[in-house]
């Protein structure tokens, strides 16, 4: 089976360390958008891309391409997402899915109406060998019963580039909680298999200017993150994200149950059990076979989690079971867009905890909210009197 050719829509750092992972796996990258020509144009040169363009439908209606990879700004994601399924393309969108739950949902629909076609959110730590291995001791149980309390640390350097862009803007998908918060969320539902019912949250953005950022505008997406979940299992949840680590990332995450427990560090994982501690898998993976740079833009352990993901859509491609010539069972456990509509709304009630300084429900968009509610108000005040 020929794997399907690709359009990526993206410029950023993590477009740079895709593409030659995707090629490494044999596939073959036919297009790539870009906001402008001149940055477009920079990146298919350096990525010996046939084709590049700042027009979207130029991508999308390539006949080489199959498969689209959604990395840019998040204000877009829904738009080409949906535009993508509806004309025969699969898609891996990166996090989050899209704005908002209404884009999310929009995302949600398309994919439903197109269950042929892969439709996935790369949430990649789901692919990171340590926490396959921590999901399958979890239901194995490893715990001895009822998970009680899951605590999540991750802190790491900025992530902001040079200039100002959509990662300076809260409004527009940047910051700690919809970039990293986003895996956070979707990680603890993989794992654990339940979802948040009510979350409390402190969210901040201490560094609002930077040295290529100080004139009228200045940085507002958040830089620093707490938070706490109630899961539907009765679970309890705590996380810090911050950015404020210069260096390496640190990312620890701790699930505990009766006597037992099970951490995950960096990319090892460890477990406590009848008194005694072990070591259940050691990261070995060095990425020492890489041969680009790796940035600190992307930790590593999100990078290999990609990469691991990379391999499942070349093994769903290559396996031939339907006249798509694909199967969902490789990438079976990744996220899927219905997560990523239940990720929108924790983060979003995560933020309206932050503004009302309260515990806040998880309410899940089922229907797109009315654009104009006032005049629908009056069309069916109307109804009625008719």
């Amino acid at each position: 089976m020929t794997l399907p050719g690709i359009g990526v829509f993206g410029t950023g750092s993590i477009v740079r360390i895709i593409i030659p992972f995707l090629r490494e796996k044999g596939f073959k990258i036919e297009a790539i958008w870009g906001h402008t020509l001149a940055e477009v144009s920079e990146v298919a040169a350096d990525l010996e891309i046939p084709f590049h363009t700042s027009r979207i439908d130029d991508v999308l209606l390539r006949k080489d391409v199959d498969l689209i990879f959604i990395m840019c700004s998040p204000s877009l994601h829904a738009q080409i997402a949906v535009k993508a399924l509806g004309i025969g393309k699969h898609v891996v969108c990166d996090k989050p899915a899209g704005l908002s739950q209404s884009d999310a949902l929009k995302m949600v629909r398309a994919a439903q109406y197109y269950p042929s076609l892969i439709s996935i959110v790369n949430h990649s730590l789901r692919f990171l060998p340590a926490f396959v291995n921590m999901k399958q001791v979890l239901e194995e149980g490893y715990l001895g019963g009822l998970v009680t309390v899951v605590e999540v640390r991750v802190h790491m350097g900025s992530l902001l580039h040079n200039g100002y862009d959509w990662l300076c803007d809260d409004i527009m998908g940047g910051g700690i909680l919809a970039l990293v918060g986003s895996h956070v969320i979707d990680l603890i539902f993989h794992l654990t298999g339940q979802r948040a019912s009510r979350v409390h949250a402190v969210v901040r953005t201490f560094t609002q200017t930077t040295k290529h950022i100080n004139g009228i505008r200045h940085v507002t997406s958040p830089d620093f993150c707490s938070f706490q979940m109630e899961l539907s299992g009765g679970t309890l949840v705590t996380a810090t994200l911050s950015n404020h680590l210069q260096g390496q990332l640190s990312q620890e995450v701790l699930i505990c149950g009766g006597s037992n427990h099970l951490l995950a560090r960096g990319g090892d994982l460890y477990g406590y059990r009848n008194g005694q501690e072990e070591m259940l898998y050691v990261d070995t993976d060095d990425l020492q076979d890489v041969t680009f740079s790796i940035t600190d833009s992307v930790p590593r352990p999100y990078v290999k989690g990609l990469r691991n993901m990379i391999s499942a859509l070349r093994q769903a491609f290559q396996s031939v079971e339907d006249k798509r010539g694909w199967i969902k069972e490789p990438v079976f456990s990744a996220s899927t867009f219905e997560d990523g509509l239940y990720v929108q709304a924790v983060i979003d009630a995560l933020r309206q905890s932050n503004k009302r300084r309260e515990w806040v429900k998880v309410n899940i968009l089922t229907e797109e909210p009315d654009p104009n509610p006032l005049l629908s108000a009056a069309v069916r005040a109307t109804a009625i009197s008719i």
